[in-house]
C-alpha cells in the first residue's frame, strides 16, 4: 500500500488545502492527513476544533484518515508506514522553505520522500493566515474555506 502524510496546522482548512488532499488521494491508496501539535504556535483553533474539521470536511472520503502528530515529521512518517510526505506549494516564496524542510528530512531519513503539489491556480494565493485576517475584519470567507469552517470564523469574530 503506497501511505502518504499531508501535514499541516490547517488553522483552519481551507479550500486550498482540500485541493492539495484531493490532488494527493489520486497518487495514493492512502493519505493521512496529519494535524500538528505545536506548542511554539498560537492556534485560533484548538487541536480538537481542527481535526473536526477535517473529519467533517472529508467525511466519506475512502482513502483518508484524520490523525494528529507531534514531534518530528519523519518520525511519524515512519511509524505510519508512509513512503512520502505531501506538501503544498503555492508560490515560489514557498519553496525555499520547503525545499530546506524536505532535504533535513530525507537527511533525518531517507525512506520518505517529499512530494511537491500545487493546487488549482484560484487557491494560489489562499492561506490559512490570510482567510483569518479576511475573517477578523469581518470580510466574507465562503470561497475560501469550507461551510463548518466559515461558521467557526463567524462565531470567533463576532462582534
Amino acid at each position: 500500500m503506497r501511505r502518504a502524510i499531508y501535514p499541516g496546522s490547517f488553522d483552519p482548512v481551507t479550500n486550498g488545502h482540500l485541493d492539495v488532499i484531493e490532488r494527493a488521494r489520486k497518487l495514493f491508496d492512502e493519505v493521512i492527513v496529519a494535524v500538528a501539535h505545536n506548542d511554539q504556535k498560537q492556534a485560533l483553533f484548538s487541536l480538537e476544533d481542527r481535526l473536526g474539521f477535517l473529519r467533517e470536511t472529508l467525511a466519506g472520503q475512502a482513502n483518508v484518515q484524520i490523525a494528529q502528530f507531534q514531534g518530528l515529521l519523519v518520525d511519524f512518517a515512519v511509524a505510519q508506514k508512509a513512503t512520502a510526505v505531501i506538501r503544498g506549494l503555492r508560490a515560489v516564496s514557498d519553496f525555499e522553505f520547503e525545499f530546506q524542510m524536505a532535504l533535513m528530512n530525507r537527511k533525518l531519513e531517507g525512506s520518505v520522500e517529499a512530494i511537491f503539489l500545487m493546487p488549482k491556480e484560484e487557491y494560489t494565493y489562499l492561506s490559512s493566515r490570510i482567510v483569518k485576517e479576511i475573517a477578523r475584519l469581518g470580510g466574507e470567507t465562503t470561497k475560501f474555506v469550507p461551510s463548518i469552517v466559515v461558521r467557526a470564523l463567524q462565531k470567533k469574530f463576532a462582534r
